[in-house]
Parts: C-alpha cells; structure tokens; sequence
C-alpha cells in the first residue's frame, strides 16, 4: 500500500489562526482537508514564538514549530528552515504562502523533487513601507519563486496579468474565502455603542490603505460616521491621525479588535464599507464584508475593481468619496449590497477556495 502525499505548508505564524489572512487561509484549508476526508497527510510550520503551549495537530494537520519568529527580521529564516526542514521529512508538495523566504528555493530544487508551489501574494515589493534594500530583496525573491515553483499561485487577477507581463508564466487564480465572517457568532460590544447609522472599515494602519483620505472625508459627518478599526499605536502615521482626528464629530476610532464576533455584531450594522486598499491583491477584509450584503465605497484601483468585479462604488481621493457618499441614492446603495453578497457567495467561499487548492496540488503532484 503506498503512503498518503505529504504535503508542506509554509510561511505563516501557525494554526489555530489569531489574525492574519494567510493565517486565516491554512485554518480553512485545514478545515476543508477534515471535512471532506483529504487522502493526503498535511504539515503546516509553526513559529514557537507565537504558542504558548503548541499542539502536535490541529484537525487532521500535524503541527511542526520552529524556533523563530515568522514575521520580522527572522521571517526569511523562518521560512528557509521550514522548507529544509520540510525536505528532510521527504515531503512531495510545499505550499509556500510568501516570497520572504523564497531566496533559497535554488538549493531547494538541486536537492530535492518536491512539488514547489507558491502564493505570491501582494506585489510585495511595491509597497511604500520598505526602503530600497528591502524593495530589492523582495523584487528577487519574487522573480526567484515565479522561475523556481512548479505553480504559482495569484490571489487576485490583477497580479496575475502582472506576473504573466513581468516574466512570461501565468498563475492560478486562487482569491480568499469570507464566509466564515459572516458564520460567527456575533457578540456584544463593550468598545463602543454604535450610532444609529455609520460606515465601517477595518484595517492596518498604513499610508497604502488610504486611511487618512476615508478620516478626512468623514470628519466632519457627524449624521453619518465612520467607525474605523485598527492597529493605530503600531506607527507614527498611526498615531499622527489617531492624534488629529480623536475628536472629530465624523469619527469613531478604535483600537485593534480581533473577536470574530464583535467584528459580526460591526460589520453587520453597518450601512455601508469604506475599503481604502490600494495594494496587496485580493483584501480578505473586504470578501469577508462582501458577504454581509453591505454597500462598497472601494478605493479606484486595478486589485479592487477584479475582487469586486467593477461591481464596487469606486473614489478616487477624499472629496470624491464624500461626494459619492452624499449623492448615491438609497436603491443604488441597496443594488450594490445585493451584488457584493451575490458575487461573494459565488466567487468567495471557504469550500470553494479548499477545493481549488487541493486540486491544484493534486494536478500538480501528477504533472
């Protein structure tokens, strides 16, 4: 009887997930890979740094840890020892999530036949928070594991038409599931009571994210404010706009929350989702929105106009934003809810995105 196909996964802090898409992703890969019986016999990498006490499973997926951090400085270790780690255990397929530690991925190929698949994920390199030697690095790694991996993997269309321009490969179109936002439970608030009627938006707090153009447009909406939550003590440009706006009559900002239910009880009394991402492909803060049949104000950008379809109420600055929100009447607003649900239950489910990757893997194991 031959033994199951082993498979890697690598480049995320671990199961169970606390915050983080690629994060998010493996628990639901690990959850579809229990429920439908998956044959084949799955590791995912974990940082020991994150888990006070860790596991040897999760579901039917065992659990291996390395000593570093997965984020940070030592993310490139992190990575490069799980997938030498991973090839000594004489593993078949290595699903990489990141390009960080992509670097190493020649030696990898010299001496080793395992199936190399990997998610690049955002155009990483294009974002504004590195510098030029990290612009570099990542720009190497990124081209290193587009040449180097049997399949790579895109999240959002946008970047595949990018990687297919770049260097000549196409990619498999694999997007983030959001049901699960929408499946929690919901709990109570002790953060906040919210007003009657407001937007919504969570994020990381980055220049890239747009945050300061939806703080500027709601300032003053007193009738009509924007609850947004985030990560706003973890920089200098978030701490400048927590600072500048904390008492705008517009505004409701708050701290990080990681409660999937408390983020249910949000995000399902909102009237509209401001979405002010202009990088990094396919945002799983906005497909887990788009399930809650709420109106789309989305940031004019290629990556938002594939995860919505074109279907979204695009701005382009502050003031357009505003505008749209003044002058949209309510039965395009109720129209525009009613797509972002229909297109996120076609296109953005869990099964569907599970499915997608273990066939991937299993064509890719036969090729």
């Amino acid at each position: 009887m031959s033994r199951p196909h082993r498979i890697a996964i690598i480049g995320t802090v671990g199961v169970p997930a606390n915050y983080g898409g690629f994060e998010t992703l493996v628990e639901n890969l690990a959850q579809f890979h229990h429920d439908s019986k998956a044959p084949e016999k799955v590791t995912v990498y974990c940082s020991a740094k994150a888990y006070d006490t860790g596991p040897d499973r999760y579901l039917d997926m065992d659990l291996r840890y390395v000593p570093l951090n997965a984020n940070g400085a030592q993310s490139i270790p992190y990575d490069m020892w799980s997938m030498l780690s991973a090839v000594l255990k004489g593993t078949d397929t290595i699903l990489i999530l990141g390009v960080s530690g992509t670097v190493i991925l020649p030696l990898i190929r010299l001496i080793s036949r395992a199936r190399i698949i990997t998610n690049i994920d955002g155009i990483e390199w294009k974002r504004d928070k590195w510098g030029g030697f990290q612009r570099k690095f990542l720009k190497t790694s990124e081209a290193i594991a587009v040449k180097l991996s049997h399949r790579v993997i895109a999240d959002n269309g946008a970047i595949a038409d990018y990687v297919r321009a770049e260097y000549g490969t196409d990619c498999a179109v694999i997007a983030y599931g959001g049901d699960h936002a929408v499946q929690a439970e919901a709990a109570p608030l002790t953060e906040i009571v919210p007003p009657a009627r407001y937007a919504f938006n969570v994020c990381r707090i980055e220049p890239e994210n747009n945050v300061h153009m939806m703080l500027e447009a709601f300032a003053d909406n007193a009738d009509f404010p924007l609850v947004c939550v985030g990560n706003w003590d973890r920089s200098a440009y978030g701490a400048d706009l927590k600072a500048r706006y904390k008492d705008a009559p517009g505004l409701r900002i708050l701290d990080p929350i990681y409660d999937t239910g408390k983020l249910k009880t949000l995000r399902a009394g909102s009237s509209a989702y401001i979405h002010g991402h202009s990088a990094g492909g396919t945002n799983p803060s906005l497909v887990e929105m788009m399930h809650f049949g709420v109106p789309v104000f989305a940031y004019d950008c290629m990556f938002n106009r594939h995860s919505t379809d074109d279907k979204a109420l695009f701005f382009s600055d502050a003031a357009d934003l505003r505008a749209k929100l003044a002058n949209t009447d309510p039965g395009t607003l109720a129209a525009n809810g009613a797509a972002m649900k229909a297109l996120a239950q076609e296109r953005y489910t869990w099964a569907a995105i599970g499915e997608a990757y273990f066939d991937l893997i299993r064509t890719t194991a036969r090729a």
